[in-house]
């Protein structure tokens, strides 16, 4: 690769614009034909100009730095030549071969929808794709019963069409890929009437999905080789299956522990009860200890949902919601009545616990001096 710009300007590689724009008035201030007419300084002063023209220039110093033309707009990734043409030419990379029809197909991705239970325990479903297969008239060919693919006329079955151009190395003969028959070396003049020369088909198909307890909503279970077939009857990519969990009437999950809410009579939290809750597991009978007040929780141990990773399973936790009657009858306030007084709390009585202020409010009130 030249560095002459850079050896003309007597500056490095690596050199700061300010470095180019300071070399280039040095050498402009003693080349100039008004300070020196002679015909060789001159000439260098050209060269001065045209060096600096380049390397002033970020666009056309990139160019210049990776052995394009600055001044033929064809260089690293422009039109025509380029530097991976360079790199064709002198490592030998310009011969690619044909390339093959079969390919791997792609990944599809299918959503399925659990209620809780078999995501709880596990389930094994049946699902349904519509993906692409293998043509079963061609067997992935793409040809017609009886046909074979033809040799590409343009490139004799070579895949590639070899052009030379010309750049300021010389002449270099780059390869590209042949546009009649893509690259593949062949023509398929009668493709398969099933499939229209793709080698493949869509359809629908049944499939067995084995889906273990623990998955939660966008949880995806990968089925090697069930995606579609690829071009030509390629090896098939995978299949994901995406969880999608139904809500529940009575649980809500929390990660692996299932809640619920039961909602008591005053009169059965202040004298203790036991109520039937219907689990995943069968009926259970949850304790209400005398005195249980609203929003307390009893836990239920390992009735939750399987964990995903390693044994074991969640917890069922019941909230309790105690609640106040809004109306009574005569007979049902002369009770309460009486029961206030033998407890003696016929005034009403409460605590007021001090407000809990933040840390913020805490500092402002210390700055003020309270």
């Amino acid at each position: 690769m030249s560095t002459g710009y850079y050896e003309v300007l007597g500056v490095a590689r690596d050199a700061t614009p300010d470095e180019i724009k300071r070399a280039y008035r040095r050498l402009a201030r003693e080349l100039h034909p008004d300070v020196n007419p002679d015909p060789e300084t001159q000439e260098r002063f050209k060269e001065v100009t045209a060096a600096y023209e380049v390397l002033s220039d970020p666009q056309k110093r990139q160019t210049y730095d990776l052995g394009g033309d600055p001044f033929g707009g064809a260089g690293f990734g422009g039109a025509g030549f380029g530097f991976g043409d360079i790199m064709d030419a002198f490592f030998g990379t310009t011969s690619r071969g044909p390339r093959s029809r079969r390919r791997r197909g792609q990944d599809a991705l299918i959503r399925l929808d659990l209620e809780l239970a078999e995501t709880v325990f596990g389930a094994t479903k049946e699902i349904q794709v519509d993906t692409a297969v293998a043509c079963q008239t061609c067997a992935g060919a793409g040809t017609a019963p009886g046909t074979n693919p033809t040799t590409c006329e343009m490139c004799k079955g070579r895949g590639e069409i070899q052009h030379v151009q010309r750049s300021f190395l010389g002449q270099v003969m780059t390869s590209r890929p042949c546009p009649k028959c893509s690259g593949f070396g062949t023509v398929i003049k009668h493709p398969c009437v099933e499939c229209s020369g793709d080698g493949r088909v869509r359809t629908r198909r049944s499939l067995q999905v084995k889906v273990p307890g623990g998955v939660d909503t966008g949880t995806r279970i990968q089925l090697s080789g069930e995606g579609e077939v690829g071009p030509g009857a390629g090896p098939a990519g995978d299949l994901y299956v995406e969880v999608v969990e139904l809500p529940h009437p009575v649980f809500t999950r929390r990660g692996d522990d299932l809640h619920c809410t039961v909602t008591l009579p005053m009169t059965a939290a202040a004298l203790g009860t036991a109520v039937v809750l219907e689990s995943f597991d069968g009926e259970q009978q949850v304790d209400i200890r005398p005195g249980t007040q609203s929003g307390q929780v009893i836990p239920l141990r390992g009735l939750g949902v399987t964990h995903l990773r390693g044994g074991g399973r969640g917890d069922v936790l019941v909230h309790v919601e105690v609640e106040v009657p809004t109306k009574l009858d005569h007979r049902q306030e002369e009770l309460l009545h009486e029961l206030a007084r033998l407890r003696g709390e016929e005034r009403p009585v409460g605590n007021f616990a001090p407000n809990q202020q933040g840390l913020f409010s805490r500092l402002r009130d210390a700055f003020n001096g309270r």
